[in-house]
């Protein structure tokens, strides 16, 4: 088997079939690519690569390239399906994968921002410039919906239902889901538009709602630094962006009695393992409940 069409074979794999997003795809075909430069260095036919060979492989990883914990569970995941996708195709006859367990990874607690810093964000004035009233609308959104900055930027007119509160979104993969949104929102995205509308009128723009001074669609680097700007304004300590308000939002959530499962639909995540990591305990409620509930006070 030569890479390149191989490579190419599971690239469409992945998009077409599983419906991974263009990111993970690519990686994952990056992650094979070094994979089959490996199996040929070694003289080895994937195909028949026996779980020892891929044992040795992974601490090759570890040892000669350095690479962390992070880097090589998800290029175990990506040969995982590199030999899922050989078994659908009939191109092996074994998985050596099948009982093969990734490295754990440190489950870490996300950072997130403080509710007070939520208010001061949320209580800042926009401001009358297109570029401070695009930024206080994004900022009100991504609190309120949790939305990833891609699914933020790819919204269109006719993903609003202004009247009922939901949102239509379309996360990796292309999986749509319904987010509800708070009215402070949709009132911060409404006087968005309007000051689009004033902007450009009846010109030629673009379909997206957060455009750019030219009328296109608003890149990811310009919201990033929109947000940042408009937390530097606000007097927020912590950096603001776009991923920020995401953790924040499932936080606050988690942290107010919502259920895991909920947030997990909100969020758009297939595993609610994925959703757990938010579960996590304020460091002030466990001081607080240990003053109020140890014995020795």
């Amino acid at each position: 088997m030569t890479h390149r069409p191989l490579t190419m074979d599971f690239q469409r794999h992945l998009s077409l079939e599983r419906g991974l997003s263009r990111n993970t795809w690519l990686a994952y075909s990056g992650d094979l690519e070094a994979f089959l430069a490996y199996c040929e260095k070694r003289r080895t036919d994937p195909a028949v690569a026996a779980v020892t060979f891929l044992e040795e492989y992974l601490w090759s990883l570890k040892k000669e390239k350095k690479l962390g914990p992070a880097s090589i569970f998800r290029k175990t995941e990506a040969i995982r399906a590199f030999y899922r996708y050989l078994r659908l195709e009939g191109k092996a006859q074994k998985d050596p994968t099948a009982n093969f367990s990734a490295p754990r990874l440190p489950r870490k607690v996300p950072r997130f921002l403080g509710r007070r810093e939520m208010e001061l964000l949320l209580a800042f004035p926009a401001g009358s410039s297109f570029a401070g009233v695009r930024a206080a609308a994004a900022v009100e959104l991504l609190y309120a919906s949790g939305m990833r900055v891609s699914e933020l930027l790819a919204l269109r007119l006719e993903s609003v239902n202004f009247q009922q509160g939901w949102l239509r979104v379309f996360g990796k993969g292309a999986k749509e889901r319904m987010v509800p949104v708070n009215p402070l929102a949709l009132a911060r995205l409404n006087e968005y538009l309007g000051t689009r509308q004033r902007k450009f009128g009846g010109t030629d723009t673009a379909a997206e709602l957060f455009v750019n001074r030219d009328g296109k669609k608003l890149s990811r680097v310009q919201m990033w630094k929109d947000i940042t700007a408009f937390g530097k304004k606000a007097g927020v300590e912590i950096r603001p962006h776009p991923h920020l308000f995401r953790h924040t939002f499932a936080s606050h959530l988690v942290q107010g009695g919502a259920d895991l499962r909920s947030v997990q639909e909100m969020l758009g995540h297939v595993s609610l393992n994925t959703t757990q990591i938010y579960a996590h305990v304020d460091k002030g409620d466990v001081k607080r409940a240990h003053e109020k509930y140890h014995p020795d006070k």
